[in-house]
């Protein structure tokens, strides 16, 4: 029998089969294959209508995710929760330490499940794992159930922080980069990477293109907490610090491309 060469005409496994070879051939393109997005909680506001979650910010943020998903990047994400109560603030008004790190724990779990709800409208298949059990809402975070996950094709929001106070999204986003063996971890802010100074309040302000991880300690640089880059010098994860809001930013960064900051033992 004479094979067609219609590829519709072809057998599933073959089909399968396609699409997996053009998938590995995506993934060589790409330098970081599996990596760890760290979203700030607050870019997810709307400060004009004093909406905790924008539906727009977070179709934008899903949509930049679907588009390096489409290319067979591993995709883990860490929201933090400043947009409806962070930890530090309400420690300052009164509120006790540990009650209110709590809170903003189950703050970045509402954050997840915002960001779960919008990937999947847009048919990107996705978990959210919480350091918090609460078995009605997500499941717990387990390392290997996480990197089975990855291998499904999902991607994995990790939600509740590090499950402890004290400990901000940022050092809980180094964690889990480390427990997953993240290629890279990608700091989205909404400046195109680190500088010596804050860029909207001294116009002499020079950006760094890149840092070693010793001189972002030193120099107390204020984008990550000291414990997070500590963890990531430590396991040897580099760091990218990039414009979450320029469209092609993150395509740019899993393809290799010198964007932002990168922060890095060398």
């Amino acid at each position: 029998m004479q094979m067609n060469a219609n590829a519709n005409s072809a057998t599933p496994g073959l089909r399968r089969a396609a699409k997996k070879g053009k998938i590995v051939a995506v993934k060589k393109r790409l330098k970081y294959r599996r990596i760890l997005l760290k979203l700030s909680g607050e870019v997810l506001a709307n400060r004009e209508t004093g909406e905790c979650i924008d539906p727009a910010k977070l179709a934008f943020m899903a949509e930049r995710v679907k588009k390096i998903h489409a290319l067979g990047c591993e995709v883990g994400i860490v929201l933090g929760g400043g947009n409806i109560f962070r930890g530090l603030a309400g420690s300052a008004q009164g509120v006790n330490r540990v009650t209110g790190d709590s809170m903003g724990m189950l703050a970045t779990i509402i954050n997840g499940l915002a960001m779960m709800n919008a990937l999947e409208a847009i048919g990107v298949p996705t978990r959210v794992m919480t350091s918090i059990e609460m078995p009605k809402l997500a499941e717990p975070f387990i390392q290997r159930k996480a990197i089975r996950h990855f291998e499904k094709g999902r991607v994995v929001v990790f939600a509740g922080g590090t499950g402890n106070p004290y400990f901000s999204t940022d050092s809980a986003a180094a964690l889990r980069a480390s427990e997953i063996g993240a290629d890279v971890l990608l700091k989205a802010t909404k400046v195109d990477g680190i500088y010596t100074a804050d860029p909207k309040k001294d116009p002499k302000a020079k950006k760094y293109g890149s840092l070693r991880y010793e001189t972002a300690l030193e120099k107390r640089l204020k984008v990550m907490d000291a414990a997070a880059f500590a963890l990531c010098m430590d396991n040897e994860i580099p760091i990218v610090v990039f414009d979450f809001f320029d469209g092609n930013a993150l395509l740019r960064v899993v393809r290799g491309e010198a964007v932002g900051t990168l922060v890095s033992d060398t």
